[in-house]
């Protein structure tokens, strides 16, 4: 059984060579960070792994069937709310030619890649995945 703590929800950095692949949220204002860019991932359901669950959401949101096995777990943060169930945080390297089989699906207004900087800069990013993932590439260069 997983080591994982009980968790919320997860993320996943799918990186493209050395690009992000995200996509920019609805411009609804019922929702959290409308009309942002943002990773693939969300909520947690039936008691699904970390990997499962953003394996899952990567195909809902990109139609991409990736394995568990590629996704890297590399954070555990607190809930972005400030209370409740903690987030995990994962990596997946993929290449380019995954991006001929991306099927957008119903939520959010549209995808793209973009190079990591650029999504780290953008006032338009998610706040905290912008930090979670900035943590990860300093933590990676570290190792090398």
């Amino acid at each position: 059984m997983s080591d994982e703590p009980d968790f919320h929800g997860a993320k996943v950095a799918l990186f493209i060579e050395d690009q992000l692949l995200v996509y920019r949220r609805d411009d609804r204002p019922d929702i959290p960070f409308p009309d942002m860019l943002d990773l693939p991932g969300g909520g947690r359901e039936q008691g699904e792994s970390g990997a499962q669950c953003v394996a899952r959401e990567t195909f809902e949101e990109f139609g991409l069937r990736i394995a568990i096995g590629d996704f890297e777990h590399v954070q555990t943060y607190p809930n972005w709310r400030g209370s409740g169930a903690v987030a995990l945080f994962f990596v997946c390297h993929l290449p380019r030619s995954v991006l001929a089989e991306v099927v957008f699906g119903d939520e959010g207004q549209g995808w793209q890649i973009m190079p990591v900087a650029e999504f780290l800069a953008s006032d338009r990013a998610v706040p905290h995945l912008q930090v979670r993932l900035q943590e990860y590439i300093k933590t990676r260069d570290l190792r090398h």
